[in-house]
């Protein structure tokens, strides 16, 4: 079979919902063609009939994104989204963003906020993905298993796309697979920068020309009184606390050490106002005290952290599609963190 012969096979068999894209070298990755959303459609508490960010690239809308449908693998200093493989692991954020922009223009590492509106869409729609979230298995699934690889050093991970149709973000087998366990992931577009969300504006991440460097000026804060995008350091922006599961406007201590608690409870500061963004980038919890699976968030207000969400085989409850980690640095790498990419048509066309 010819490589567009594959392509129309997987278009043809899926209604469209999965293709195969090709890189600058003409090899394949499989993806899911994840079409547009509005916050009022995913937000269970209620949103505006507006774009959600994670489809707006360049100032301009998107009608789909392109996410891999696996765990990336690295061949050839690229990513790739191929099944039944084991996830690509111990590189550090800077290393994942180039081995996705590697692959040529319009391609990248996953926008944060993207990943968020599909993570509110499972929630919507009652297809929470399950996961390999305890050594192959899923302890809050009835044990649901994917196969484990032959990987050594600890490792309990599961060949890409392995587990059963429920480790995949629809519940059915077109969907993105292990968002729900498996290997943390890094994301593009959001950090942490002593206890202040910092965050690159819409999935402008997906853009080449996009400096998610430590010291760009493209990273923006969030006010809490509208959610306008503003210079970090500005008064009234969005901070986790230092102490608690908190988020507030008032400037945490550094601490390095980690901090958080459980999604579903997060507290926020007396006299603060939670903006709309900062629900549809799930950076707090739409519905107070509601079902998110047990998913934690947790940060470390020293300095820079770089997101991972989906955390991994030995989180047991924790972990899951809204799993928010914003305690490692640019610089971390370990046996258990792993990253996807994304493609966008307007990043290609900018």
């Amino acid at each position: 079979m010819s490589m567009d012969e594959l392509k129309l096979a997987v278009e043809g068999l899926s209604g469209g919902t999965n293709t195969v894209l090709f890189d600058d070298l003409s090899m394949p990755s499989y993806m899911v063609k994840v079409p547009k959303m509005l916050n009022s459609e995913i937000l269970t508490s209620g949103g505006s009939a507006v774009t959600h960010p994670g489809f707006i690239v360049n100032g301009k809308e998107e009608a789909y994104e392109y996410v891999s449908k696996y765990i990336n693998i690295v061949s050839r200093d690229r990513a790739y989204s191929l099944p039944f493989k084991d996830p690509a692991v111990n590189i550090d954020f800077d290393n994942a963003l180039a081995k996705c922009r590697n692959k040529g223009k319009g391609w990248g590492l996953v926008a944060f906020s993207t990943w968020a509106a599909i993570a509110l869409w499972s929630r919507k729609n009652g297809t929470m993905p399950h996961g390999n979230l305890h050594n192959g298995a899923d302890p809050t699934a009835t044990w649901e298993k994917g196969i484990l690889t032959n990987a050594t050093g600890g490792s309990y991970r599961t060949y890409t796309g392995s587990g059963p149709v429920t480790w995949n973000h629809d519940h059915s087998p077109l969907g993105i697979c292990d968002m729900g366990g498996d290997v943390s992931e890094w994301f593009a577009g959001i950090r942490l920068y002593n206890g202040e969300i910092q965050v690159i504006p819409n999935a402008n991440a997906m853009l080449a020309s996009c400096d998610m460097s430590a010291s760009s000026s493209e990273w923006k804060a969030i006010l809490a009184s509208d959610g306008s995008l503003v210079a970090p350091g500005t008064a009234g922006t969005l901070k986790y606390s230092e102490a608690s599961n908190q988020i507030q406007t008032a400037a945490p201590t550094v601490k390095d050490a980690w901090q958080g608690g459980e999604y579903k409870s997060m507290a926020v500061a007396s006299g603060v106002t939670i903006p709309e963004l900062a629900k549809a980038l799930i950076l707090y919890p739409d519905e107070a005290n509601g079902d998110y699976r047990g998913d934690f968030h947790g940060w470390n207000t020293s300095g820079e952290r770089v997101g991972l969400c989906d955390s991994f085989w030995g989180s047991v409850a924790a972990g899951g599609a809204f799993y928010l980690g914003l305690y490692n640095p640019r610089s971390g790498a370990s046996y258990n963190l792993g990253f996807r990419c994304a493609y966008s048509e307007e990043a290609k066309n900018a």
